[in-house]
């Protein structure tokens, strides 16, 4: 395995699959009419503009009316945030979780800052939301409630059912954000009471910079970004047809496969979780005692720090991630470890592994032995490991 990229980063970015390039290539060079054209050659690209709307939702088992093409899944969050409190401007009180996504947490924030009123729901050391403090801080003037279907760092699936079935008995527009989720769990709006969700392509093996916002139809939202009447007036600005062509095609690999999938790739979670607790003494996983979606391994090493963890994996040709704010110049553990208890010497050496369809098993056992050899290295020189800790 040695110089060879194996990559374990897959909540941050997939890999494109091979077929979604092939097909998005003519629609470069040969087929590059704007659909909006009222020539022949432009309304069949608009047709399959149409064929790969029909395809994303499918994935959601929704009806294609109801999904708006973005160009990612911060736009996404940004347009259900920004579009349903500007079509409420009596409504000053807003709702979300303390453990969102930076394009929820800081757009709410900004309308902090304008005066308006947020609600940032808890969660327990297992990272899951009190569904009672969500019922009891819907208020009459609350505008939206917005919670992610599960989180991108510990992979914690929320209960959206219970979750829908409160928001909406007490007359609230629900957003959730579903880019972790979507593709690797199902999805059917059809059962759900939902009234925007947002997806990303590059988290499913399409490329970046292509994304959908669901809208379920009758939802009253506003255009974020105007002009002209394109996606049948919700957003403005010309399609990005191949990269829309290619995310169609994606999504309808996800639907199809995704039995298997999730197989897959919980097959080599619990590999590697199972190797890792077994041969390092204190550890954590993060999350673990809740339901997590199936790619997801979220760590901790007690006494150590997860830079230096992510430093040497890197030497190795691994790619996984920290919670750890370090990297930016902080010391500050992972907001979503402090909002769930996790102690400091466990949440600041948080590792993510997260894995896709493209992962193997000999990739698995070559990471894990490398993190063994790498977290015995790191405890034996971290000024923080009790100096009796190897002799236990």
């Amino acid at each position: 395995m040695e110089n060879k990229i194996i990559y374990l980063d897959n909540n941050a970015t997939t890999r494109v699959h091979k077929e979604v390039v092939k097909i998005m290539l003519p629609y470069f060079e040969e087929y590059y009419a704007n659909p909006s054209g009222m020539y022949t050659f432009a309304k069949n690209t608009h047709i399959e503009v149409e064929k790969a709307r029909a395809q994303v939702a499918s994935l959601l088992n929704a009806e294609s009316i109801e999904i708006c093409f973005t160009s990612c899944g911060s736009e996404g969050d940004n347009f259900a945030i920004r579009g349903i409190i500007e079509a409420n401007p009596n409504k000053r009180h807003i709702i979300t979780t303390r453990v969102e996504h930076p394009a929820v947490i800081t757009t709410f924030r900004d309308f902090e800052r304008k005066g308006y009123d947020v609600t940032y729901l808890d969660v327990d050391k297992d990272g899951n939301l009190d569904i009672n403090e969500l019922e009891k801080s819907i208020r009459e003037d609350t505008a939206i409630v917005s919670i992610m279907w599960a989180n991108n760092e510990t992979g914690v699936i929320f209960d959206i059912a219970s979750i829908s079935d409160i928001v909406k008995s007490k007359g609230v527009i629900l957003h959730v954000d579903a880019v972790q989720a979507a593709g690797k769990i199902p999805i059917d709006m059809s059962k759900n009471k939902i009234d925007l969700l947002t997806i990303s392509g590059h988290k499913i093996h399409a490329p970046k910079g292509i994304g959908a916002l669901y809208i379920r139809k009758g939802t009253m939202i506003r255009p974020v970004q105007t002009g002209g009447h394109h996606e049948r007036g919700r957003r403005a600005g010309t399609e990005n047809v191949p990269y829309i062509i290619g995310f169609g095609l994606a999504c309808e690999m996800a639907k199809n496969n995704m039995v298997h999938d999730i197989a897959h790739v919980k097959l080599l979670r619990d590999s590697l979780e199972n190797e890792l607790v077994s041969k390092i003494k204190n550890t954590k996983i993060n999350g673990g005692a809740s339901e997590r979606l199936p790619n997801t391994l979220n760590i901790s090493f007690q006494y150590i720090e997860g830079e230096g963890i992510l430093l040497m994996l890197d030497r190795y040709g691994i790619c996984a991630s920290t919670g750890s704010a370090c990297s930016s110049g902080t010391l500050e553990p992972s907001p979503i470890l402090r909002a769930m208890n996790v102690p400091f010497d466990f949440a600041h050496s948080s590792t993510r592994f997260s894995f896709s369809i493209y992962n193997t098993m000999e990739e698995v056992q070559y990471t894990a032995k490398k993190v063994i050899e790498i977290v015995d290295t790191l405890r034996h020189i971290s000024p923080y490991t009790p100096k009796d800790f190897f002799d236990k």
